[in-house]
């Protein structure tokens, strides 16, 4: 199935250096130098993924990605000039799915694209080397062979540490992953599914510990 990427940047040869790329790897593109362009292309177009820059002409991205998740969950990855910590953050807990910075490089911004869309896609993924097995498809984890009775919350949580083994995610990151804009704003609740979660792991073998804490930023899976 050939995938669209639009690309939301109001400089001609940046967006011409990330079409190439997508394209050299079999992705087709659509680009447009503006929000309100890129709403109508939206509302009118199967979009697989969006890449979008905050310093817009007309709207600041930030704004646009939530005028976006009003109508749409597109997978969304910022790709800016703005690469302080707090940008991202931002980014992030208000729905995007990654943030790159630029100056960039586009071989890594393909590897991100194709990330989030696995992450993100119905293609059930390969068991992963540790016990889990993730079938997103069906929103389906099982771990030692056995189903998980998860919320959907504690779903979208374990299969975004799945997706990414040893990457520690901050309790923002998780946040925004799980509940996008309509996100509460206390951290903690990550702490509390976290606990649920490794309840019912534990039900299945007392001694797995495959969620590490990392003490004031958030959480890894033991890769």
């Amino acid at each position: 199935m050939e995938r669209v990427i639009l690309v939301v940047e109001d400089e001609s040869g940046i967006a011409d250096t990330v079409q190439y790329a997508l394209e050299t790897e079999s992705f087709r593109t659509s680009w447009v130098n503006n929000g309100h362009d890129a709403l109508k292309e939206l509302a009118q177009k199967p979009i697989n993924l969006v890449i979008l820059d905050i310093g817009l002409p007309d709207i600041n991205g930030f704004e646009l990605l939530k005028s976006i998740r009003k109508q749409s969950d597109v997978p969304v990855i910022f790709l800016s000039a703005r690469n302080e910590e707090i940008d991202r953050i931002v980014g992030l807990e208000i729905g995007a799915d990654d943030y790159v910075s630029k100056p960039f490089s586009p071989r890594e911004l393909v590897a991100r694209v194709k990330a989030v869309l696995k992450r993100t896609g119905s293609v059930p993924d390969k068991p992963p080397a540790t016990g889990f097995e993730l079938d997103k498809e069906k929103a389906t984890i099982r771990f030692q062979g056995q189903a998980l009775d998860l919320t959907r919350a504690e779903y979208s949580l374990l299969s975004t540490l799945l997706d990414q083994p040893g990457r520690v995610f901050e309790r923002a990151q998780l946040i925004a992953q799980i509940w996008n804009h309509n996100h509460p704003s206390d951290e903690r609740v990550i702490d509390t599914h976290i606990k649920e979660i490794r309840a019912k792991i534990r039900k299945i073998d007392t001694n797995a510990d495959p969620i590490k804490t990392h003490r004031g930023i958030g959480y890894s899976l033991n890769a």
